[in-house]
């Protein structure tokens, strides 16, 4: 028996060879995608199936993947303004550490996730305090997460030394260990913040259990020279000197890397996350996003936290992937529209070792996918699939999302929560939030 069929679609599989149908949709059965054709082929196996989705002027895509988030930091959005990262730092984390406890973390991830999962993404590398509670959250919402162990030098809002930090993060681990829905890893949040023994304990760990190691990566030329000054090596170098950069590798923002920084990610297989609305906002700089790609760098891409970008909307970073870099090197033929939506799908899952189950629609996979309204005068006339996803499409767009076939959005609205209850708790939150930062 088919669980659900969605049909009459224009489909974008997302895959590696751009495959596109004009008409046509998905099969699925316990969560996996298992057929993929055109509406004929679906119309002859309808009869076998539980439910069936007219998607007729709809786009049927793979749900986005965003590949560095700080969702709980939505608490904070707007929050602090016109200071570059190393001030503006300096603020962020007065408020947190005052206002940031498990319950106020699973209600800012709620927030966040929410924000993202109405805008069609579909699973979260999340980089962030309490991750027991970022997870949770997650499943209260809909979305697959990839968190874990946070490392960072200072107490923090957890107040925690790193002794206690390896232990909550080996437990994480071992809490979550074959969960469908949780890539995990290890996340110190940087080589300017973790030490180099604190950062080869996460990787210890992150290697015992086959896991992830991410961390961020020359954000700005000020983290950049504090790293070289204080280790006599650049980041990337530095971080190769300690045998910290591999395939499981992810690494954040990548803005101020040299040849030989670019070099060493393409020869160890390193991911670049790229966050493009943040780097603007907080005057970071441009990403050599053409140079990496020229390099075979696996380019993912992220919205970071709503707090510095101001929003969690994948559509603005997926176009602004596919433009500044066009601007910037003042060459229109950088950043292809294929290289674009990758950043946005496959190569995330690629990042989080994941993708033989989620980031395009093929057989085997989860049935993650959502669905885009062509009924707006701006995806009409549509003469290419994915010019339309990159290009023209947003956030407003998405109707309806399926996580694993489920579908966690109809018509605009989540379907395993109602979020009036955790607005509400966060504007009630508002008053001592400001008060934090006085």
């Amino acid at each position: 028996m088919i669980d659900l069929i969605v049909t009459n679609a224009v489909v974008a599989t997302a895959d590696a060879k751009g495959t596109t149908l004009e008409k046509g949709g998905v099969a699925v059965r316990n969560g996996r995608i298992t057929h993929i054709g055109n509406a004929d082929e679906l119309a002859a196996m309808q009869g076998q199936a539980k439910r069936v989705v007219d998607a007729s002027g709809m786009l049927l895509m793979p749900g986005l993947i965003n590949t560095h988030c700080h969702a709980a930091s939505a608490l904070f959005r707007g929050l602090v303004e016109n200071l570059k990262l190393e001030p503006w730092l300096e603020t962020v984390w007065k408020a947190e550490a005052a206002i940031l406890n498990p319950k106020t973390t699973h209600l800012g991830s709620v927030l966040g996730f929410a924000e993202q999962l109405l805008g069609g993404v579909t699973t979260v590398m999340d980089m962030f305090w309490h991750p027991h509670e970022t997870v949770q959250a997650g499943r209260d919402v809909g979305v697959r997460v990839s968190t874990g162990g946070i490392f960072f030098d200072y107490p923090g809002p957890t107040g925690e030394d790193h002794a206690a930090r390896l232990r909550k993060a080996e437990i994480f681990f071992d809490t979550f260990k074959g969960a469908e829905d949780v890539f995990a890893a290890a996340l110190p949040h940087g080589t300017y913040t973790v030490s180099p023994e604190h950062l080869q304990d996460a990787w210890a760990l992150a290697r015992k259990y086959d896991a992830l190691f991410c961390t961020h990566v020359a954000e700005t030329t000020a983290e950049q020279q504090t790293v070289t000054e204080r280790y006599g090596r650049r980041i990337v170098n530095h971080l190769e000197d300690h045998d910290l950069v591999d395939d499981r590798s992810v690494f954040a923002h990548c803005v101020h890397l040299d040849d030989a920084e670019i070099a060493v990610l393409a020869r160890r297989g390193a991911t670049a996350v790229h966050n493009p609305l943040s780097n603007l906002k907080l005057a970071s700089g441009f990403a050599r996003v053409p140079a990496m790609l020229d390099a075979g760098i696996n380019i993912a891409l992220g919205t970071d936290g709503a707090v510095s970008g101001n929003d969690l909307d994948m559509w603005l970073a997926l176009r602004l992937a596919a433009t500044v870099h066009k601007a910037v090197a003042m060459d229109a033929s950088v950043v292809t529209t294929r290289q674009a939506l990758a950043m946005a799908t496959l190569n995330g899952a690629k990042a989080l070792n994941a993708a033989d189950r989620i980031g395009s629609l093929e057989i085997g996979k989860f049935a993650d996918m959502i669905l885009l309204d062509l009924r707006r005068p701006h995806a009409v006339p549509m003469f290419d699939a994915m010019t339309h996803i990159v290009y023209s499409a947003n956030k407003s767009d998405v109707r309806h999302v399926f996580l694993g076939g489920e579908q966690v959005v109809r018509d605009g609205r989540l379907t395993r929560l109602d979020i009036a209850d955790t607005l509400a708790e966060a504007e009630a939150l508002i008053p001592a939030i400001r008060a934090s930062i006085i």
